[in-house]
């Protein structure tokens, strides 16, 4: 019984491990990661080797999968090159298999030691993620190594042994286990090193471990499909379309297992290597025979799996990709643009003001009334999508953004408020009580409300681009706006004094309305803020010193 339960604790760490691995480089490289495969959707054969490459950092195709298949979501490349990534991707798996498969017992302490060395010492940092991944990697050539010293006892049952002679040699059988283990485990490279190390130490025959092996092929597709089973038909294309290269490439391979087991067994000597080398021999095979009909199979899956149609009136885009938050930098993004979604909301809002002022618009007003809901909807929506993100796994620039894009998505949701307010009132005291603004008072808000749009523009941009320079720009506005607010009321007042009956009639609603639009103003400024602050751009204090001084005398 402790023989078992050392087992399969060690098979346990083995899945761990490769779970550290992925996460981590995803933390290190998930932003870089993202470009490099951004850049290489051109050509079939960059996009291949770009798959490659970056599978074997993560050590997963399933993650890679992820990442290309928000890409084909959103519009940003074509499924036919996404299945060439994936077909990459799948080879750099098999590649790790093979890496792996050498002895590294002399480096899994030193991975281990190295890697804890650097987490413990410089955790935040990109040295301490690092040294995440190498802690990973120790512990995946550690856990081959007690896999190994945990199947030779139970190698010499022999209440194993009888067990062994007596399954089945039933190769759809072997796949279908491959397959659910590997769903289980939610890693093939966990289940292929398995599989193999099982098979050097006899536990399993060698025609059973290769046809483990194209089940655990299977069974990365089956995850990829599982894990984007809840999103939109064009991420779910991506998915569908690898797995039907691997479900072809199984059934070209299955009836040929036999003569490739024999072909194995005159070329590599020991039947570990014969497992993993047949794993990476099976996916560079795939991607030979498969890399021609990338286009093909591409068609196919966009016309089983249609966009769907958006000519309904509540039907708008959704950036917040839940597959996306497997990639912390990559949710961080469709954050970011659901947040200038919910911000282009706001400026339709504001841009309704005037003309419900001077067209007395009651049916426009309780349209733009109710876009305030729209507005809270998304804040909520962003915030809950936000949450769902791992702190740990964003980098310091990334927790930067994240806290950037809470602080834009509250500021456009008061916004939202303030302007929902200020058409009510404007409903109640001027239109159903057929008032007017004077020309000068009319002209005044006008003049307030065109630089309120042309501010809320700017601090879109400041909070799109982070840019310090137009940060700057957006704070002056905050001076000059205030400057204006007290023209204008001092203006409206000096109108009173001259007895102008319009002014007099909306003076409670003109002044409201003025010192709306510079809170409304503020909320806009305060977004240029954090940018400044992490420039160092921003003054510990506002007061200057000079005023100060005569209080500092007096004292």
């Amino acid at each position: 019984m402790i023989h078992l339960l050392n087992l399969l604790a060690a098979i346990a760490l083995l899945v761990w491990g490769t779970h550290i691995v992925r996460t981590g480089v995803l933390q290190v490289f998930g932003e870089n990661l993202r470009n490099v495969l951004a850049s290489s959707f051109s050509r079939r054969v960059p996009a291949m080797l770009a798959g490659l490459g970056v599978t074997s950092l993560v050590q997963s195709s399933t993650a890679t999968c992820l990442i290309v298949a928000s890409f084909v979501g959103k519009g940003l490349v074509a499924t036919s090159a996404a299945l060439a990534v994936m077909l990459g991707a799948d080879m750099g798996t098999a590649l790790m298999a093979v890496v792996f498969s050498f002895d590294l017992s002399w480096l899994s302490p030193l991975l281990i030691f190295v890697g804890v060395v650097m987490f413990v010492s410089r955790q935040n940092s990109v040295a301490g993620r690092v040294g995440r991944v190498l802690i990973g990697l120790g512990l995946i050539t550690l856990a081959l190594q007690l896999i190994v010293q945990a199947t030779e006892p139970l190698t010499r049952s022999p209440a194993v042994r009888t067990l062994l002679v007596s399954l089945p040699n039933e190769i759809l059988l072997d796949v279908l286990v491959g397959a659910v283990l590997t769903v289980a485990a939610y890693s093939s490279l966990a289940i292929v090193l398995l599989t193999a190390t099982l098979a050097s130490q006899g536990m399993l025959p060698a025609g059973v471990a290769l046809g483990l092996v194209i089940g655990a092929n299977l069974g990365s597709g089956v995850l990829a499909m599982l894990a984007t089973s809840g999103a939109s038909p064009q991420v779910r294309r991506l998915p569908l379309g690898n797995f039907l290269f691997k479900l072809t490439g199984a059934a070209i391979a299955m009836p040929l297992l036999g003569y490739v087991h024999v072909g194995l067994q005159q070329v590599v000597p020991t039947v570990h290597q014969q497992v993993v080398l047949f794993h990476l021999g099976f996916n560079v095979t795939l991607a030979l025979l498969f890399i021609g009909f990338t286009g093909v199979v591409g068609r196919w899956v966009e016309r089983w799996l249609r966009e769907p149609s958006r000519s309904g009136p509540g039907e708008r885009p959704r950036h917040l990709d839940p597959v996306a938050l497997a990639t912390p930098s990559l949710a961080i993004s469709c954050a970011a643009r659901e947040a200038l979604h919910q911000a282009d909301v706001v400026e339709t809002m504001l841009r309704g003001i005037l003309p419900v002022i001077r067209h007395n618009d009651l049916q426009l007003a309780e349209q733009l009334r109710r876009m305030d809901d729209t507005v809270d909807e998304l804040y909520s929506a962003i915030k809950f999508y936000l949450t769902q993100i791992s702190q740990e796994a964003l980098s310091e620039r990334e927790g930067r953004r994240w806290t950037d894009i809470v602080s834009f998505t509250i500021n456009m949701e008061q916004i939202g408020d303030i302007i929902e307010r200020v058409l009510q009132d404007v409903e109640d005291k001027k239109i159903r009580k057929s008032r007017s603004f004077s020309d000068a008072g009319m002209a005044e808000i006008c003049h307030l409300h065109e630089r309120l749009l042309a501010n809320l523009r700017l601090a879109m941009s400041v909070f799109l681009d982070g840019h310090v320079r137009d940060a700057q720009r957006l704070l002056e506005e905050k001076a000059r706006f205030r400057d204006l607010e007290h023209e204008y009321a001092a203006s409206h007042i000096a109108r009173l004094r001259d007895n102008t009956a319009q002014s007099i009639e909306t003076s409670s609603l003109h002044l409201d309305l003025i010192s709306d639009l510079k809170r409304i103003n503020s909320h806009l400024c305060s977004i240029a803020y954090p940018i400044l602050e992490s420039a160092g751009a921003l003054a510990s204090t506002r007061i200057r010193h000079s005023q100060l001084s005569p209080l500092t005398e007096d004292s």
